[in-house]
């Protein structure tokens, strides 16, 4: 056993969080005793970077029922819960996470659960593997595949790819039907919302609300803004979601012309420099900026302390920049992910889709010999979560009759 974490004093206040999440992750727990009777990752050591949340842990448990040994650290320096990692360590589980942590101790941690070497990597961004690439390559000939969560590490990932550079298989958990559509959408509509509530406490209601990015990401934002009576605002590079944007309902427009109207600004597009120097130069006085992509780059820090003649920490994961043109802006959780680092992440009910893509991705892994390159989420596999999600909430479905099924399948018959 080997762990670093915060304090090990607050495992039973982690317990109880994930004893919670573990009665609102149903799907997860019926692959739990699946796994429990079958065994089927008996001896295979999986390295995680993934936000160390009490969701997760109902993972870590879950795959080491499965006969599993596990190392994680976390994938954000300020998403890690201190009580759930205090709870991982306890129960023997080897957990090198805490919250406030310095990027050279962040990389560390990620090169303490490379010394387990792990044969299955699970990633959330991309940073596990991509220091593995770098400066572990001697450890790829035992891996035998990983697991990528998010949107940002995908498209990291597929760059890889497309460069030759990608050296062994990684399942698309993110573009999992089961994931994206309800994970992206409304986990990070109603979390990213949790966090600036709990951040400023400020009424959403009648306040012009900046989306940034309509992806899955995005969508969801906007419609739960929408949804307590802020009047949305759309920023998109992408004619297509910009134009579907529209058609929701919503004002698109540049975001030169955005940061003029803007009350409240959420960056959801997984890119650098969405809010740069010149946007908040136009911005209200007393404007608030938060991010909920991946990384902190979509609002250039740099360019924003140019800009001002002083900071200060007003409230938990609020600072107020005074701008030397007499304005200020609030900036949220340090431009990291406002969902995780002011509140808890998404929900369990949601997570439970996504995780369970996750176990069923390492066992497909252990299964299945993969050449090095992006792979999709099986169709069974995720056509199977559904059901069982569906059949977890009392709901049944109708059913294709053999004529209908034919039906479809075939050219033949026409009008």
């Amino acid at each position: 056993m080997a762990y670093d974490v915060k304090d090990i004093n607050l495992a039973e206040n982690g317990r109880l969080k994930i004893e919670w999440a573990e009665s609102h992750m149903p799907v997860l727990m019926e692959i739990r005793r699946e796994f429990e009777n079958e065994k089927p990752l008996e001896g295979i050591q999986i390295g995680f970077a993934l936000h160390v949340t009490k969701e997760t842990a109902v993972l870590v448990r879950t795959l080491m029922a499965g006969g599993a040994k596990i190392a994680i650290t976390g994938c954000n320096p300020l998403s890690t819960q201190d009580d759930v990692a205090a709870s991982l360590a306890k129960e023997g589980i080897d957990i090198y996470a805490w919250r406030g942590e310095t990027v050279d101790e962040y990389y560390a941690n990620i090169k303490k659960v490379l010394d387990h070497k792990p044969q299955i990597t699970i990633d959330d961004g991309g940073d596990l593997i991509f220091t593995i690439h770098k400066e572990r390559p001697e450890l790829i000939e035992n891996i035998k595949g990983g697991c990528e969560e998010t949107t940002t590490g995908i498209m990291r990932l597929r760059a890889m790819e497309r460069d030759g550079a990608l050296k062994y298989p990684v399942m698309d958990v993110n573009d999992a039907k089961t994931k994206h559509l309800f994970d992206n959408r409304y986990g990070t509509g109603q979390s990213t919302i949790d966090g600036i509530l709990r951040a400023t406490n400020v009424l959403i209601a009648g306040k012009n609300f900046i989306v940034s990015g309509y992806g899955w990401c995005g969508r969801g934002i906007a419609s739960k803004a929408r949804g307590m009576g802020a009047n949305v605002i759309v920023t998109e590079v992408d004619p297509v979601k910009a134009l579907e944007a529209v058609m929701d309902g919503f004002r698109v427009m540049p975001m030169d012309k955005a940061a003029e109207l803007g009350d409240i600004f959420v960056t959801a597009t997984g890119d650098v420099d969405v809010i740069k120097g010149r946007h908040i130069e136009r911005m209200k006085n007393n404007a608030i900026i938060a991010n909920s992509g991946h990384f902190n780059v979509e609002i250039n820090m740099q360019e924003l302390e140019n800009l001002s003649r002083g900071k200060e920490k007003i409230r938990e994961n609020v600072e107020k920049y005074t701008l030397k043109n007499g304005g200020n802006i609030y900036l949220l959780a340090e431009g990291r992910l406002v969902n995780l680092a002011a509140a808890e992440g998404h929900p369990s009910e949601v997570m439970d889709m996504s995780f369970a893509n996750q176990a069923l991705a390492v066992r497909y892994l252990t299964e299945n010999k993969l050449e090095p390159g992006v792979h999709k989420i099986p169709k069974e596999i995720d056509e199977g979560i559904a059901r069982l999600k569906l059949k977890t909430m009392g709901i049944v479905i109708d059913q294709l009759s053999k004529r209908q099924k034919e039906y479809i399948e075939s050219w033949s018959e026409g009008t």
